[in-house]
């Protein structure tokens, strides 16, 4: 039986279904779990969470004195109300990347800590329940929705400890915006989004001191590593509320359309249009990220770098809408403006994608920082104009990911 109770009148032992609230108030990447331990219980009870689903055939059932705040007989019904629950809460207005990065922050922060915990959990053998995920892609594709720039901006900025588990926020965050510019409407891109979000899960059945390893792999090691497709499929084959976009993500997202890709080394008409678009996303955020044997390129210029592979890579519509769901010059870029200021691009313009908000602080005249000021290029009052790329190595800025990560408002 499924019951509706007061997060107080949790024990342990209680089969926990559903949580009544936001993915992004309660401490836990799942929702249905048996509550083992006291603590568990503190951390539901210092949350914002003031009320929860159990059901009391999967473990233990409030004493009969304590009335329930409602029942249900299905878990069809529960889904109903947490999904009217959820839709009511759900905020998709545009708003600045200044307004949504706070929010971002703390999106990435809680996804990060999720991904880590399915990692984990599939090391030691335990199945991934995908229906887990779809609260934590929701909030992701709310936050594209708002402002695009502010989570797929953030989630590039890894560090070598944390790349397995935020390019997988990243490749989610990417395949809905993609999925968007592509026309695909919410439920296509949700389930884009988890196939985004379990691309790399093979990656679990790869030894960590391989997958960690901060040099070149040797040729058996890359034999291992390029396992990890197929080990992914094998691993998600069958999980609950897994579909087979996901499940076709996971198999094909390293196979290239000139037949040069892996595991089965599939031509351009072989591979599905979701895998060819997990390959752009994956690809992207690889190069774009630092990592232990080399620091990530300018976004900008990874586009260009992706462009010249197009032809033989990557499928050239799904590069093209690639490419306008983010902007030829990608939030994060380092420009050079035709008055000779630098600047970083800190959002798109709806107008143009060559005429980005940029935050410019530098002047090659001078050779000197100079005070920070936002430019909209696509103003019709603006007579500045973007010369062109500018590569971050050469300037070596230390601060460079904080000038566009918080934005000044014009």
């Amino acid at each position: 039986m499924l019951k509706k109770i007061n997060v107080r009148q949790l024990t342990v032992g209680m089969y926990l279904k559903e949580f009544c609230g936001s993915w992004m108030e309660h401490p836990f990447w799942r929702n249905s779990f048996v509550i083992s331990d006291p603590r568990d219980i503190d951390l539901i009870l210092g949350s914002g969470i003031q009320e929860v689903w159990i059901d009391s055939s999967q473990g233990h059932d409030i004493p009969p004195e304590q009335p329930a705040i409602s029942e249900a007989e299905t878990e069809a019904q529960v889904d109903a109300e947490l999904s009217a629950l959820a839709q009511a809460a759900r905020s998709v207005a545009p708003v600045s990347m200044q307004k949504e990065m706070a929010r971002a922050k703390k999106i990435c922060a809680q996804a990060k800590q999720a991904v880590t915990s399915m990692f984990q959990e599939a090391r030691m053998g335990k199945a991934v329940d995908a229906n887990n995920a779809r609260r934590m892609v929701e909030e992701i594709s709310d936050s594209v929705t708002r402002s695009p720039g502010a989570l797929i901006g953030l989630a590039r900025l890894k560090t070598a400890d944390d790349y397995t588990y935020m390019h997988s926020v990243a490749v989610c965050a990417l395949m809905i915006a993609l999925g968007r510019q592509m026309g695909f409407d919410e439920e296509q891109n949700r389930r884009l989004g988890i196939a985004g979000l379990l691309h790399d899960m093979g990656k679990a059945r790869v030894p960590l001191e391989i997958l960690n390893k901060p040099g070149k792999l040797t040729d058996e090691e890359f034999r291992i590593m390029k396992s990890h497709p197929e080990e992914g499929f094998q691993l998600l084959e069958g999980s609950p509320g897994l579909d087979g976009i996901a499940l076709d993500v996971v198999r094909h997202h390293h196979e290239k359309t000139d037949g040069r890709g892996y595991p089965q080394g599939a031509r351009d008409g072989e591979i599905s249009l979701h895998a060819k678009m997990g390959a752009v996303c994956d690809v992207y955020d690889a190069i774009t990220s630092n990592r232990p044997y080399k620091a990530g390129w300018d976004p900008a210029e990874s586009l260009r770098k992706m462009a010249e592979w197009a032809s033989g890579h990557f499928d050239p519509n799904v590069f093209q809408a690639f490419v306008r769901s983010l902007g030829i010059y990608p939030v994060g870029s380092l420009v050079r403006l035709s008055s000779g200021r630098l600047g970083v691009v800190v959002a798109q313009s709806p107008k143009s994608l060559l005429m980005p908000r940029i935050k410019v602080f530098f002047s090659t005249r001078g050779n000197a920082r100079i005070l920070p000021e936002l430019i909209d290029t696509s103003a019709p009052a603006c007579r500045e104009k973007i010369a062109g790329r500018e590569d971050p190595a050469h300037w070596n800025f230390p601060d460079l990911d904080e000038l566009w990560s918080i934005p000044v408002e014009s």
